[in-house]
């Protein structure tokens, strides 16, 4: 078999980097003499280079005609973009190699968005990145996400305090967007009533109020926000019996480990295709399919007001996250 030289494009974000691993996996499992490169920006080229698919990270330099001499020396044969914005047309342009891109599907986001008509295919996002890839030959194995924690990073259950080290859930706070975060009152809610310990993951933005969980809850809630980088609270993920999260990569990292999620969503929702994703094959759906509860308002007629999120909420109520029932998820511990 030739060797082939394949350029897979996504800048971000963590999440959507995520759900790119199952391309990255099926093209080398199924071509074993590609080498494939992934270009993507620098600040997310810490979730793809420890995969052991990937020959080459490239990452966006601040003078973009740099990035594309870079790029033009590799001479790829083919490129797949899973990112399709601009710059990614003003690189294949530039290389002028066969390409393939990902169809984003705005307008049945925007008719959704707008006019809540639900056009969209019923077809996971993970299924339509590797259809970018049916042309050489590739079919979606069914085995998932993938997510490699180099060694250095990984997080010993013993440095957790001594309440968690015989289980606890990973409680995922942070979002870029404010109307998919849980407020408050509910984040309470769940560390006041959920029966098992907790630790907390975030950014050092989150830390105050992850700060203020651990110091209303102090023998339950361990506040690990700001305290670990992405692979470590990745770690933390994999060490848990259960993640709860926002619709944020911490999901999508959860998946990758086949762990169970209880996802809540506020205003954006499962049918744009980015809910939790186990895989395809029966032996995974037999498994898994009951490891997925997604948490939504329902009947809401202002669901979803976006397609990524908003500061703040435009009718000003936030009903889709300020009546989240939390009934469901106290249930699955009791």
């Amino acid at each position: 078999m030739s060797k082939i030289k394949i350029l897979i494009i996504r800048f971000s974000s963590i999440g959507d980097i995520v759900l790119t691993t199952p391309v990255i996996r099926c093209i080398k499992k199924q071509l074993p003499e590609a080498e494939i490169h992934f270009l993507t920006k620098k600040s997310y080229s810490i979730l793809v280079e420890s995969n052991p698919y990937i020959s080459k990270v490239h990452c966006l330099t601040p003078e973009f005609s740099k990035t594309l001499k870079n790029l033009e020396d590799e001479n790829f044969d083919f490129i797949i973009d899973l990112h399709n914005n601009i710059r990614t047309f003003l690189v294949k342009w530039h290389l002028a190699k066969p390409v393939r891109s990902f169809s984003k599907l705005n307008i049945g986001k925007w008719l959704l968005v707008n006019f809540k008509w639900n056009w969209l295919p019923d077809k996971h996002i993970v299924q339509r990145y590797i259809e970018t890839a049916k042309s050489l030959g590739i079919h979606d194995d069914g085995e998932g996400l993938d997510y490699f924690i180099p060694e250095k990073e990984v997080v010993s259950i013993t440095s957790l305090p001594l309440t968690h080290i015989h289980g606890f859930a990973s409680l995922a706070i942070g979002a870029q967007h404010q109307t998919k975060k849980l407020p408050v009152e509910k984040l309470n809610e769940i560390c006041e009533r959920l029966l098992i310990p907790i630790v907390i993951i975030g950014d050092q933005a989150d830390s105050i109020i992850g700060n203020e969980l651990e110091k209303k809850f102090p023998y339950k809630v361990f506040n690990g926000c700001g305290k670990y980088n992405l692979n470590q609270s990745a770690s933390i993920i994999k060490l848990s019996k259960v993640v709860i999260t926002n619709d944020t990569a911490m999901m999508h990292i959860a998946s990758a480990f086949k762990k169970k999620i209880h996802s809540f969503w506020g205003s954006t929702v499962p049918s744009f295709g980015m809910y939790p994703y186990f895989g395809s094959r029966q032996k995974y759906l037999s498994l898994y399919e009951n490891n997925s509860f997604i948490h939504e308002v329902k009947n809401l007629n202002c669901r979803p007001c976006t397609k990524i999120g908003f500061q703040k909420c435009p009718k000003g109520h936030f009903n889709c996250m300020k009546q989240q029932n939390i009934n469901s998820l106290i249930k699955d511990f009791s």
